[in-house]
């Protein structure tokens, strides 16, 4: 488990919050609690790790509508909601909104355990996707334009001569240009330069949006 990670807590039942509180911290994790939605709102900072545990009906702005908020915002907390037996349905909606799990009252502790351990695994997977994802950008940011352009048309599979003819230019150039990409992108080899381009287009492109 993630012991760099902060678990958020969100409901408006104190003595939940509190019991809560007292059950994650005993696995060493650290522990923030909200009393609302709009005061966690208020006092997270987009960015930190960890995971949101989220009652899904609350006064005002209920767990749904905070999920759908942060979702909107960009926020990539994994969020797991915490539910009665009639909001079953609700949490399956919100799971396929992207939360990670919903756990129903009454639970199990070692559950809620589990399923808050598998977010912050989620978290911290995605996040370090993110940062490869990030750098393999500010690679691509020092190619040159005719460099970018000989990097797609070889990780398409195309070879030098095709991308000689492509370009008009010789093959002898475009072995140099594959070489300075090589070099710019530290790739040891064409399938980790494939792989990278896939990273990008995976980033640029993700799936169900």
């Amino acid at each position: 488990m993630n012991t760099d990670a902060t678990v958020f807590v969100v409901d408006d039942d104190q003595a939940m919050r509190t019991s809560l509180q007292w059950l994650i911290e005993s696995t060493g994790l650290t522990v923030q609690t909200y009393e609302s939605a709009d005061v966690f709102l208020a006092r997270y900072t987009p960015g930190r790790p960890g995971c949101l545990l989220l009652d899904v009906r609350m006064p005002g702005m209920s767990g749904l509508e905070l999920q759908a908020h942060l979702a909107r915002a960009g926020y990539r907390l994994p969020v797991i909601l915490i539910t009665g037996h009639g909001d079953v349905a609700m949490a399956v909606k919100a799971m396929k909104a992207g939360a990670v799990d919903f756990i129903e009252k009454p639970f199990h502790d070692e559950d809620l355990l589990r399923s808050i351990a598998r977010a912050l695994d989620d978290d911290k997977q995605k996040r370090a996707k993110h940062a490869m994802r990030a750098e393999i950008a500010a690679r691509l940011a020092e190619l040159t334009p005719r460099e970018h352009e000989v990097m797609a048309m070889v990780t398409d599979g195309r070879s030098n001569k095709d991308i000689a003819a492509a370009l008009g230019v010789s093959a002898k150039t475009v072995e140099a240009h594959r070489a300075r990409v090589m070099e710019k992108m530290r790739a040891e080899s064409l399938a980790e330069l494939v792989r990278m381009a896939l990273a990008v287009a995976s980033e640029d492109h993700p799936a169900g949006r």
